[in-house]
């Protein structure tokens, strides 16, 4: 499981040109899958994301996480996060998930993320052609895999 993370003042998705999802201040997370990913990859990053410390404290510090400034979280599936580029021009997206399991494994998570966060989860639309707009704070943008978690 793989995740661009980034610290966002709004961020919305849109599908047809309707706003499908729509955040505030907070985290817009895409995500991909492989198909050995799991609940303890979901798990795990899912207490990740909601404790991880990239918000700026009185102080100016980034030391405060999305929960302790009552963010919000926006996540959209990209499966493209785990793209192969080391032979030719053309990415190969053989580690991604099928498309059946990955919305299985996209659902799962945003279920588990659903229940460890004080308030409602934004998403995308699996499968479908997303525009993404955001203003990124900082910018601040962090990639995480849950394969280095240990």
């Amino acid at each position: 499981m793989r995740v661009v993370i980034q610290r966002v003042k709004h961020a919305n998705v849109t599908v047809d040109k309707k706003i499908v999802g729509e955040i505030g201040v907070g985290l817009l997370v895409l995500v991909g899958f492989e198909q050995a990913d799991a609940e303890d990859d979901f798990e795990w990053m899912a207490n990740k994301l909601i404790q991880l410390r990239i918000f700026h404290d009185e102080d100016g510090v980034m030391n405060v996480s999305v929960q302790d400034i009552n963010g919000q979280i926006l996540v959209v599936s990209q499966f493209t996060l785990h793209a192969l580029t080391k032979k030719g021009n053309r990415p190969s997206y053989i580690l991604s998930s099928p498309p059946d399991l990955a919305k299985n494994q996209y659902e799962n998570f945003v279920k588990i993320l659903q229940n460890k966060y004080i308030s409602p989860i934004q998403t995308g639309e699996f499968g479908a052609d997303m525009k993404v707009e955001l203003i990124n704070d900082g910018p601040v943008t962090i990639c995480m895999d849950s394969k280095n978690k240990a």
